[in-house]
């Protein structure tokens, strides 16, 4: 599609001024009749002019069009000047999205895909996780919340838009994302291959655990869908007709998703008239939102955040601790306060706008600091290791980061490397032997890449079970206190 002209370009720009609710306001008064367009001043009087502003951006566009040294992509022009419009409100949830793009963004919250699995966003200028999907390659691959992604297939994406970026990673099942990874804590970028895969999207899984006599369910909500309420009814519903004695609700890593999603299953648990959320726009005009539950639940609940909790997460999360009696256990959330609607424009490319803040029920706005825990639990120091690549293959005397990770992980598994500070040391070795000959793999004491495969998937075997989570652990813990203190 080539846009031709100037009434093309103004209706463009005039379509998402009106789709956006944007008033547009013109000078004049006191009987006096307004100056012509080309006369105007771009602020009269306090009050902006905006078409004398619309001119100005049609008058760049044609010096662009006829002085630039190379032949120019109107289209790309056009979208250029929108991209910039949102990128000027600092804002990284406000973007513009083409056609390609729009699509792409609807079947994340409706179906399926094919890529790494992941949820995520622009911070400092890099495309940041705020957590891979349950079971997905990219969580195998040993992502982790807040890891930024810098390059892909030895692309550079910093400072790319964010669903340009996304199409880069994204790709067809079975083939590579080569992705260089900056996390927090770990000196040098290190490199992560990912094999993208098909990505489900189930969004609520649960389990029976059993403790001191008592059973517990426990239901985790990885993002929130189009029938994700409808599915966690069912799974609570099961749950009471079996008389459970407390219930935990798992919500790390939950990137969020749709408001009205939260909202109903706010409705299922947080207490009768309790605020589940405040949406507030910038008139500052409220809508409240209270639960119209009967009674509160008979037994305990408990809900589990991590920093990759963000957006609907943090609401269902903020509404039970502040509804009382409620504890929220883990880390601090990521800290997303506010609300994005999608506008569609004429040519099917969409623009997401932030268009209001949410609220916790205390009126608390926790956009960039999060929901703090009642208790905070940080997870086994291997839950946070980096991916090693075993390239080249790791071995005595060496001593770089890829080694820490080794000992960090060697140390999780059981296999004592005397030192987790990047230095391969003898020890360090015969940990690695000790490992190799109890895996059935050739016992060299140096980390090929089969090696640091098998050691990978069994950290992965670790992290899934509920006996090394801390915070589960913890969760079961409190509700067991607080069964005791109701007798």
């Amino acid at each position: 599609m080539h846009f031709r002209g100037r009434t093309v370009l103004m209706m463009i720009i005039l379509t998402i001024i009106a789709s956006s609710s944007v008033t547009m306001l013109v000078a004049g008064g006191n009987g006096e009749q307004a100056a012509p367009p080309e006369e105007q001043a771009g602020d009269i009087g306090g009050v902006h002019n905006t078409q004398y502003d619309l001119d100005k951006i049609y008058e760049a566009f044609e010096k662009i069009q006829e002085n630039y040294v190379l032949e120019v992509d109107e289209e790309e022009l056009i979208e250029g000047a929108i991209e910039g419009m949102l990128n000027k409100l600092g804002d990284p949830y406000s973007v513009y999205m083409d056609e390609e793009a729009a699509r792409q963004l609807h079947e994340n919250l409706s179906s399926s895909f094919e890529g790494i699995g992941a949820e995520v966003t622009i911070k400092d200028g890099r495309v940041t996780i705020i957590a891979p999907f349950k079971d997905s390659p990219a969580e195998k691959a040993g992502l982790r919340p807040l890891d930024q992604i810098i390059s892909v297939n030895g692309e550079n994406i910093e400072g790319m838009d964010l669903y340009q970026a996304v199409l880069k990673i994204r790709g067809p099942k079975g083939t590579e994302a080569k992705l260089e990874i900056v996390r927090s804590g770990v000196s040098e970028p290190f490199t992560v291959t990912v094999i993208r895969d098909e990505i489900p999207l189930e969004t609520v899984y649960t389990q029976k655990i059993t403790a001191q006599g008592k059973t517990f369910g426990k239901i985790q909500i990885t993002s929130f869908g189009q029938d994700t309420a409808e599915r966690f009814k069912e799974e609570l519903d099961r749950f009471e007709q079996e008389n459970i004695d407390g219930l935990i609700i798992d919500v790390r890593g939950n990137p969020g998703g749709y408001l009205d999603t939260v909202r109903q299953i706010g409705q299922l648990i947080v207490p009768y008239e309790s605020i589940i959320t405040e949406i507030m726009d910038r008139s500052g005009e409220k809508m409240v939102y209270r639960s119209t539950l009967d009674n509160p639940k008979p037994y305990p609940i408990t809900i589990l955040v991590d920093e990759g909790s963000a957006s609907a997460s943090e609401i269902l999360a903020a509404a039970l601790q502040e509804a009382g009696n409620y504890k929220v256990i883990g880390e601090p959330t990521f800290g997303k306060g506010t609300v994005q609607s999608t506008i569609d424009l004429e040519d099917d490319s969409q623009i997401k706008l932030t268009i209001a803040k949410w609220l916790t029920p205390n009126e608390n706005w926790i956009n960039e600091t999060g929901v703090q825990p009642d208790v905070q639990v940080s997870q086994p120091e291997f839950f946070r290791a980096a991916y090693i690549t075993a390239d080249p293959e790791l071995k005595r005397d060496m001593n770089n980061e890829q080694v820490r990770n080794l000992q960090i992980m060697l140390e999780g598994l059981g296999y004592h490397p005397g030192r987790k500070d990047g230095y391969f040391n003898l020890e360090t070795e015969q940990a690695v032997r000790s490992f190799q000959a109890d895996h059935d793999l050739s016992v060299t004491g140096v980390v090929d890449e089969k090696t640091a495969q098998v050691i990978h998937e069994q950290i992965f075997e670790l992290v899934r079970d509920p006996r090394y989570d801390r915070q589960l652990q913890k969760a079961v813990e409190v509700l067991l206190e607080e069964l005791g203190d109701k007798k």
